[in-house]
C-alpha cells in the first residue's frame, strides 16, 4: 500500500483546480476565467486500488496586491514542505513568461520530485505542441513532464501512474470514504462565490467575498437546507452592482448558487443572500480569517 501528498503550484488561471476535481473525481474547487479563484489551499483524497493520494489545490502564485493575496501566495509555498510531490502546472496555450519563470525558479532547490503538468493541451494544435514542451521543460530539473488536459481529461491516467509510482509506502491516512477536510459551510459559501464570479465583472471578482452566517441541516428528510448568506464588497458603489437593477443580479446568483447547492447536497435549498459593506477587508486580517483566506476552514 502507498500513500502521499501531492501539491499543485502555478500560476493563476493554470488549471489547478480543475485538475484536482478530474483527480478526485468531485467538484472539490471552485472554477472561473478569473485569476485568483483560489483563495486557500484545498484538500482531496483519492482512493486507489493500491494507494491513496491526497492532493492538494493552491491558490495562484501571483505578485500579491493585498493582505490577502500575501496569505494566499504564502498558503502556497506552505504546502510544498508538507507534500510527497510537487506538481508544477502550467498552461500550454500562455507563452513562459515571468510569472512561470518565478515559480519554477521558486521550485529549483526543492528536494522532492518535481513533476511539469503541461495542462490545456486540448487547446493547442498538435505540431505546436512539442516546440512548447521543450521550452517548458527547460525550465528546471522535473522528475516526470506530463502533458495532460485537465477539463477533458487527455492522459490524466498517465499523470496517476507516476503519481502513484511516487507515492512513500504507507497505510491510508484517511478513511475510504473520506473526501476533503472542507467543512459544509465552507462548500457552501465557495458555490455561492463561483456564481457571483460567473455574474459580476470589472474589480467585483476581485474584492468580494461570501460568508456563510447560518447552516441550518434539515431537521427531517421533507425539511430544506437552509442557508442564509452575506456578500461583502469594499466599496458603497459596488454594492448596487451586485443587487443589480431591481435586483436582478443578486437574483440570477441566487438562482444559480442554489441549483449548484441542491446538486451538491442532495436536497431542497433555501438560500437568502444581502450585500454589506466592509471597507478594505482584503487588508484586514480578522476578516481574512473569518474567511479562511489562505488556510482551510473558515467562513
Amino acid at each position: 500500500m502507498k500513500c502521499g501528498f501531492v501539491s499543485f503550484i502555478g500560476r493563476p488561471n493554470a488549471g489547478k483546480s480543475t485538475l484536482l476535481n478530474r483527480l478526485v473525481g468531485e467538484k472539490l474547487a471552485i472554477v472561473s476565467d478569473k485569476p485568483q479563484t483560489t483563495r486557500t489551499r484545498i484538500l482531496g483524497v483519492r482512493n486507489y486500488p493500491d494507494a491513496q493520494v491526497i492532493y492538494l489545490d493552491t491558490p495562484g502564485i501571483h505578485r500579491p496586491l493585498h493582505r490577502m493575496n500575501v496569505r494566499m501566495v504564502d498558503a502556497a509555498r506552505d504546502t510544498i514542505g508538507e507534500v510527497d510531490v510537487v506538481g508544477l502546472v502550467v498552461d500550454v496555450t500562455e507563452k513562459f513568461g515571468r510569472g512561470d519563470r518565478f515559480v519554477a525558479d521558486m521550485l529549483k532547490d526543492v528536494d522532492k520530485p518535481v513533476f511539469l503538468i503541461l495542462n490545456k493541451i486540448d487547446l493547442v494544435k498538435k505540431p505546436r505542441l512539442l516546440p512548447i514542451i521543450e521550452e517548458f521543460s527547460r525550465a528546471g530539473r522535473f522528475a516526470e513532464i506530463v502533458p495532460v488536459s485537465a477539463s477533458t481529461g487527455l492522459n490524466i491516467d498517465r499523470l496517476e501512474k507516476a503519481i502513484i509510482d511516487a507515492m512513500p509506502e504507507g497505510p491510508a491516512l484517511y478513511p475510504e470514504d473520506y473526501l476533503t477536510d472542507q467543512p459544509e459551510r465552507v462548500m457552501a459559501a465557495e458555490i455561492v462565490r463561483e456564481k457571483l464570479l460567473q455574474f459580476t465583472h470589472a474589480e467585483i471578482p476581485f474584492s468580494s467575498a461570501v460568508i456563510v452566517d447560518r447552516f441550518e441541516e434539515p431537521a427531517t428528510p421533507k425539511d430544506m437546507l437552509r442557508l442564509y448568506c452575506t456578500i461583502v464588497v469594499e466599496r458603497e458603489t459596488q454594492k448596487p452592482i451586485v443587487v443589480g437593477r431591481n435586483g436582478d443580479m443578486i437574483k440570477k446568483i441566487g438562482t444559480a448558487a442554489r441549483e449548484e447547492l441542491e446538486r451538491f447536497f442532495a436536497t431542497k435549498v433555501f438560500l437568502d443572500l444581502h450585500v454589506r459593506v466592509k471597507s478594505d477587508w482584503r487588508e484586514d486580517d480578522r476578516t481574512l480569517g473569518e474567511l479562511g483566506v489562505g488556510r482551510p476552514g473558515g467562513s
